[in-house]
């Protein structure tokens, strides 16, 4: 006769090592408050990447500028372009779809590169004149400072530094884009 075990038992010694491993895999945080209201229209353009937790594809990038263009059917068509490995690198450029996943204040998105997926979209920083922002992410993997010109005061730099850190981030991450002066 064979003992038969219940699946169960199995499995019950596993339990305090996967709640080991789930424990120290993450720390808990309050999530990024979105800003309160974007005005959709105001905020497409062009932002220069002023620094950034750069994703796999934007590592060495140079002169980035994502740009914004609201689509008829509500979506954001999004350019990102940049040079890659100095100034006078190769221009790589992507085409993401922005997707407004909270019509009420229209600062959460889904950014997808790849269909289905599509990444969180935080708009965690407006200034009133819609000259600088910060795009976060709840994961604090990645991060945008953003502005409408390649080159902001050092004063609003540290501003936004503090802000990051404040939120969770890994600030010595972060990484400036070089950019180049334009007229």
């Amino acid at each position: 006769m064979v003992d038969v075990i219940p699946l169960r038992h199995l499995f019950l010694p596993l339990f305090p090592l996967l709640g080991l491993f789930t424990g120290c895999a993450s720390v808990s945080r309050p999530p990024i408050t979105p800003v309160p209201k974007v005005e959709l229209p105001r905020f497409m353009g062009d932002w220069y990447v002023i620094a950034h937790i750069p994703t796999f594809i934007e590592r060495d990038a140079h002169e980035a500028v994502e740009s914004y263009a609201l689509a008829p059917d509500g979506t954001i068509a999004t350019t990102f372009t940049f040079r890659e490995g100095g100034s006078d690198g190769p221009v790589k450029r992507y085409t993401p779809t922005g997707f407004v996943r909270d019509r009420e204040d229209n600062s959460t998105w889904g950014m997808q590169f790849i269909w289905p997926v599509k990444a969180e979209f935080l708009i965690a920083y407006l200034d009133p004149g819609y000259t600088q922002t910060i795009i976060a992410r709840n994961a604090r993997d990645y991060v945008w400072i953003m502005a409408r010109t390649p080159v902001i005061p050092e004063t609003d730099f540290a501003g936004h530094v503090a802000r990051l850190q404040a939120w969770g981030y890994d600030v010595s991450q972060l990484r400036r884009v070089p950019q180049s002066p334009r007229p």
